[in-house]
């Protein structure tokens, strides 16, 4: 469950490869101790990967300043020295995904071309093992009562907001360790690991968020990007808020083809036998909870929490079977019916319950509010704002639109931004794009939009609702065998296929 904004034109190639940084600021002389992982890592460990720090500057505009360590792990080529490739770095998406462990799951997705890269893992600056950044604890949330308003509902986020950008920003030495977690900052830190690894270029694989961190690195550091692999990308002139309302079209029309396929099976859920009775079915839990959250097994879930649900499930089409068994569970606790949840449900409500929940967020939230150009920014000041966005939008999106209008994030609250540009997207550099054509997490206008600015690059489209296409076969999920051939071929010999291609659908016809 991954959930990603953006720039203008015409700044010089040295503003490109520097970033308003000297390229000297990037230490490339560093001997990296290579041993077992942490303890922590037992996966890696067990895999034979080998973990080192890398040593950066806290801020590259002040190489000689304070420094920080960014963890990475290696699992090493296989191939004879001659078909030795490089090194093939990847990120997870988020933002705020750590990505030691990344190479694991890319790992039998590449099947041979594995051999031929050593695959390299590192976790963002601030995350995970990478001088971890920590907020104040947070204060447990309150379960909602027997009844509330939108009005009320929409009150607790802002003060679930405000509080969390109050704990970050005055823990510690918080304050002066913000404003370098950023996205250009990152792909600087990329360019270190490259330069500690003794490596001329870069190859990268990264999905979602690492998807937009990749293209950034090719304007960053254009000569130093060896075959690049985005998949699942997004507008580049877009803001990050932007980038979630735009999601409210696509989402409505991902739940109009699940009501579809759920009305067809009216026999098992019940739920109506038209997609219209199956979208009425929807909205009445939902304007029912906005009223009176539902309870299951003694849990109390209001609307908001509802559609987190809805859009999680809603990403990719195989899971419309879970979807629809977890709304005939709610449906039927919301009428007062005693419900045993399945396991999808029972998943969710695990999570809820979690105390580490509160916290679950707060590596997205240090970039998408710290960034200010894409991949985020633009978040509005006034609370108001959202307010009105999220009634606005309830007449055309009506189950996802007071979602992705919300205050997603506590960036309306937060004080430490970087204070670089943003990053200007446009260059010929060679890049390997994927999307889903159906994807509702990030439209596929958006990569298109991207597309057009990297003019180097080729777009590889999987007609299918999904957020990632590489290697989903390994998450039990539908594999697209061209997009998977398609990477592994540029890969393996460099090759951009000769024009942009959609992948013919495989599997069920649903």
């Amino acid at each position: 469950m991954r959930v990603a904004t953006l720039a203008a034109v015409g700044l010089g190639l040295t503003s490109l490869l520097t970033g308003n940084v000297p390229a000297s600021a990037t230490p490339s002389h560093q001997r990296l101790v290579w041993g077992p992982c942490s303890p922590q890592q037992q996966e890696l460990n067990e895999a034979g990967a080998q973990c080192a720090k890398v040593t950066v500057p806290l801020d590259y505009s002040d190489p000689g300043g304070r420094t920080i360590r960014i963890a990475v792990s290696r699992i090493k080529a296989t191939a004879k020295h001659g078909q030795r490739r490089g090194v093939l770095l990847s990120n997870p998406g988020g933002p705020g995904g750590t990505g030691l462990t990344s190479t694991l799951y890319l790992r039998p997705a590449l099947k041979d071309v594995a051999d031929r890269y050593d695959l390299i893992g590192f976790d963002p600056r601030f995350l995970g093992e990478s001088t971890p950044l920590t907020c104040d604890p947070a204060a447990p949330v309150p379960a909602p009562g027997p009844v509330t308003t939108r009005r009320e509902d929409f009150e607790q986020s802002v003060r679930s907001a405000r509080d969390t950008a109050r704990r970050c920003q005055e823990h510690g030495d918080n304050a002066r360790l913000l404003p370098h977690a950023t996205t250009r900052n990152v792909a600087r830190d990329m360019d270190a690991i490259r330069a500690a690894l003794g490596e001329r270029r870069l190859s990268y694989y990264g999905v979602s968020y690492g998807a937009d961190l990749g293209a950034v690195y090719t304007q960053m550091f254009p000569r130093r990007a060896d075959r690049i692999v985005i998949d699942s990308s997004t507008d580049p002139t877009a803001t990050q808020y932007e980038l979630f309302q735009r999601a409210g079209k696509p989402l409505e029309e991902a739940l109009d083809a699940w009501a579809g396929w759920t009305a067809r099976r009216d026999g098992t859920y019940r739920l109506g036998s038209t997609p219209a009775e199956v979208r009425a079915s929807v909205q009445l839990l939902l304007d029912g909870a906005e009223r009176r959250p539902v309870t299951v097994s003694g849990v109390r879930l209001d609307a908001p929490v509802l559609r987190l649900m809805l859009r999680q499930f809603i990403q990719h089409e195989e899971y419309d079977p879970a979807l629809a068994g977890t709304v005939r569970d709610l449906t039927d606790a919301a009428a007062g019916r005693p419900v045993e949840p399945g396991p999808e449900l029972a998943a969710m409500l695990e999570m809820l319950a979690s105390p580490e929940l509160a916290d679950s967020m707060l590596g997205g939230t240090l970039f998408m509010c710290g960034d200010r150009g894409w991949p985020a920014g633009g978040w509005p000041g006034n609370p108001e704002t959202y307010w009105r966005n999220m009634e606005r939008s309830r007449a055309a999106q009506p189950v996802f639109g007071p979602l992705v209008n919300s205050m997603i994030a506590p960036c309306a609250f937060w004080t430490s931004t970087s204070r670089e540009p943003a990053t200007v997207i446009g260059n010929d550099v060679p890049v390997l794009m994927l999307q889903a054509r159906r994807d509702n997490n990030v439209p596929y206008e958006g990569a298109l939009a991207l597309h057009h600015r990297l003019t180097g690059s080729r777009l590889v489209t999987a007609d299918i609702r999904s957020h990632g296409v590489y290697g989903r076969g390994l998450d039990g999920l539908t594999p697209v065998p061209c997009a998977d051939a398609a990477v592994d071929d540029y890969l393996r010999d460099g090759t951009l296929p000769g024009a942009d291609l959609t992948c013919p659908r495989t599997g069920e016809d649903r």
